[in-house]
């Protein structure tokens, strides 16, 4: 397969991109790190006329830390930026060890957090644990910039709230008490594979009593999803056994998977049942510490 014939800008600003994409319409799209949008021109899924490249701006490639806001993620940065960033570490260990679960290490040092939310694959394993997390997106234009909750962001497979002139620049994970967090996927390989099930969890633990808890699901209903009655059953309560397995059954009831060569939408309900029981768990013993 090759790629068909195509114009290519490199824009030097998040200005200049954003006024190219408004003036071209939706025959240009977004390059950063290519790990989705070319192979899909190479399949013919999609055929944009002009690509305008964001790769030169580094002011997008920046991981700190905010007063006021949290850990600000820079939109360019790449899973191995992520992975190994020692503020996220020290923060929020979860997000780094799913940036270390993705794909293999070639895609890492090439592919772009901010590449994988935007492109709005239910299976993308970044989004989960983002949204456990409470994580909010930027979204800017020459008209301006809003924020929007992640889990607001994602309106359908490949779908979201983002205008055709917009531009993802940073994710920011907010100061929010979670004292353990976690993400688990199931894949059909033991590396590199895509996400047959995803579940995130994080929670605010005081002793055994459960605070807070937000539980976020990927890969089984068309956009990442909370699972809020499990949620609702856990906050409050002191942690047991029963209570987490019963936590997992409505988690399971909450997804609205598809059957697929990767697996039958039974399999992917009892999938999320146990991973949620398991997260869950990791999570909290976390939280203990």
């Amino acid at each position: 397969m090759y790629l068909p014939d195509f114009d290519y800008i490199a824009a030097t600003s998040v200005a200049e991109a954003s006024r190219l994409l408004a003036s071209l319409g939706p025959e240009a799209k977004i390059l950063a790190g290519g790990t989705d949008v070319l192979p899909m021109m190479k399949q013919e899924t999609i055929a944009p006329k002009t690509l305008v490249s964001i790769t030169r701006l580094d002011g997008l490639k920046a991981i700190s830390l905010e007063e006021g806001r949290g850990v600000v993620i820079g939109a360019l940065c790449t899973h191995n930026e992520v992975m190994k960033s020692s503020l996220l570490q020290e923060k929020y260990l979860s997000v780094c060890e799913t940036a270390h679960r993705m794909a293999n290490n070639q895609i890492r040092n090439i592919g772009t957090i901010g590449g994988n939310i935007t492109n709005a694959v239910p299976s993308a394993d970044f989004p989960p644990i983002l949204i456990a997390l409470g994580a909010t997106v930027t979204l800017q234009s020459n008209s301006g910039s809003r924020s929007v909750l992640l889990e607001d962001f994602f309106t359908g497979p490949r779908q979201s709230v983002i205008r055709q002139d917009e531009i993802l620049t940073e994710i920011v994970i907010p100061v929010n008490g979670f004292n353990g967090s976690t993400y688990h996927k199931f894949g059909l390989r033991r590396s590199g594979a895509l996400a047959v099930v995803g579940v995130a969890v994080a929670v605010v633990m005081e002793g055994d009593l459960c605070k807070d808890v937000r539980i976020a699901l990927g890969a089984v209903a068309p956009t990442p999803i909370r699972a809020r009655e499990a949620e609702a059953l856990l906050r409050g309560k002191e942690i047991n056994d029963a209570l987490l397995e019963e936590a997992g059954k409505l988690a399971a009831a909450a997804s609205k998977p598809i059957s697929d060569m990767r697996g039958s939408a039974e399999y992917r309900r009892d999938m999320v049942r146990v991973f949620t029981r398991r997260c869950l768990r990791k999570a909290i013993d976390q939280g203990h510490v």
